[in-house]
């Protein structure tokens, strides 16, 4: 396995390189999409977070793609800093999210994504992880929630207010949509919508040479703002991989997610899906809690053993990156940076000893 960090747009530069050099990593995965553009409520030194019902901001050109010269630019920084640029993460909604409502500008939005695999794929970077979902990542609160009282994401109920027209995946998409809320659709339809986009997807991406991997639903709950969700429950990822056998179908495994979620397993999950050999990277985070009422904590301090993660990882042979999802804010001047370093510090100390032999034991409940 190999260690890497992700980083937000406005984190692409020399400094954070260095960082992510310095505390041991090798990869990282980047977001492209600016979640903090005209943001109400997102601290750009955290985790894009806004308000409990309030979007992140606003999208990005839709007229505007990410070329490949600009990602092999992008590449080329990277690599001249010492570290490989594994991933991209998220397609920008403003170039999709007709695909999500299957709306009139769907055909030319399914070209954007063609476009965007083709030069991620030129650029030589061999994963895009993405979200399908409508209401993306929203619903979630901040508060000194951590140990020590370090601030944190958490959820303290579900959210049903509807969605505003205009906005889509969380980001304001259209600034000057009429009046009004988007409609409902059932699970099954928006499952109808997520097999349509990943056969038209999954060829080009395969002939990319690119790997799409697919987050399941955060927070995991049924509904959110009255839109359904796809993958709520651990389970459910069975159903996106056998959509299609394509060694492109991958998952973005979020580890905070899938343990937040109120059915299964989370160690007998690892196992069943990394020996499947389908997960494209893995997003650590610890929990306390299920949807939607749970708090995030630090890697040491959650409801998840996170070195008997590591180590089933390991025994089937799984060799990809694995990253600090997000993390606690510490209390002192450089909260990200030391929440990220006490994070990154406990993965590589436990990649380390997994890799010297030890084999960690379950530990004993109320641990």
């Amino acid at each position: 396995m190999k260690l890497g960090l992700g980083l937000y747009r406005h984190m692409l530069n020399d400094e954070y390189y260095a960082f992510a050099v310095q505390a041991g990593c090798t990869h990282v995965i980047v977001h492209l999409v600016d979640y903090f553009r005209q943001g109400q409520a997102n601290p750009s030194n955290n985790q894009p977070t806004g308000g409990k019902d309030h979007p992140w901001g606003l999208a990005g050109d839709p007229n505007r793609l990410w070329t490949a010269a600009e990602l092999i630019a992008l590449r080329k920084q990277i690599e001249a800093a010492g570290l490989k640029l594994e991933g991209i993460e998220n397609f920008d909604p403003a170039h999709w999210y007709d695909i999500l409502l299957d709306g009139p500008m769907r055909a030319q939005h399914m070209q954007n994504v063609f476009a965007t695999l083709r030069a991620v794929g030129e650029a030589g970077i061999p994963t895009f992880g993405y979200n399908f979902s409508i209401a993306g990542v929203a619903g979630r609160t901040s508060g000194p929630f951590a140990r020590g009282g370090a601030e944190s994401v958490g959820m303290d109920g579900p959210v049903d207010t509807p969605i505003p027209n205009g906005v889509v995946w969380n980001m304001i998409v259209d600034p000057n949509a009429s009046p009004g809320t988007l409609p409902a659709i059932t699970h099954d339809e928006l499952w109808r919508r997520l097999q349509r986009f990943l056969e038209e997807a999954l060829p080009v991406a395969e002939k990319a040479g690119v790997r799409l991997a697919a987050h399941p639903d955060d927070p995991p709950t049924p509904t959110m703002r009255r839109q359904p969700r796809l993958v709520y429950q651990q389970a459910m990822y069975q159903r996106l991989i056998d959509i299609s056998p394509s060694p492109s179908n991958m998952l973005e495994f979020c580890l905070g997610t899938l343990a937040e979620m109120t059915e299964g397993d989370i160690y007998q999950t690892v196992d069943r899906y990394s020996s499947q050999h389908r997960i494209a990277y893995v997003h650590f985070r610890n929990i306390a809690g299920k949807a939607p009422h749970y708090h995030e904590t630090f890697i040491d301090d959650g409801e998840v053993d996170m070195l008997r993660i590591l180590y089933l990882l390991s025994k089937n042979g799984f060799d990809g990156v694995v990253i600090p999802d997000h993390a606690p804010q510490m209390t002192c001047s450089a909260p990200w940076h030391a929440g990220m370093a006490h994070t990154l510090g406990f993965l590589r100390a436990g990649l380390m000893a997994i890799q010297r032999g030890f084999k960690p034991q379950p530990l004993p409940r109320g641990t």
